[in-house]
């Protein structure tokens, strides 16, 4: 499993990342749109997601070749940083499946030091 401890490092960041902003369009630019009839942030933070969202698919991709996941699993992963809040709950099911499967292998997996 060439590669696959980095490409999962790589895909917690833009997990972490594109959800962070989806957050923030969803619950601080789109209400100011639609409440305040401002619509500076949207038009700010919407693009800055959507390039962080096309970033996260190429990693998420990358990681799921690596790792060599069904064609289900890596089609769920890709779709989950458009829903706001699922992007963190697939980085940690991902993390755990791939930490699984790196110790299985017999590869020995990194840890992160916040646990």
């Amino acid at each position: 499993m060439t590669g696959v401890q980095s490409a999962l490092t790589r895909y917690r960041v833009a997990a972490y990342v594109v959800g962070v902003f989806l957050l923030i369009l969803t619950l601080v630019a789109m209400p100011l749109e639609y409440i305040a009839h401002d619509k500076t942030m949207v038009a700010v933070v919407g693009p800055i997601h959507g390039f962080l969202y096309m970033v996260y698919l190429v990693v998420a991709f990358d990681l799921s070749m690596r790792a060599r996941w069904p064609f289900k699993y890596t089609l769920a992963v890709l779709l989950a940083g458009t829903i706001p809040f699922l992007s963190f709950v697939a980085e940690r099911k991902v993390t755990h499946r791939v930490r699984a499967a790196l110790a299985a292998a017999g590869a020995e997996p990194v840890r992160s030091a916040a646990r």
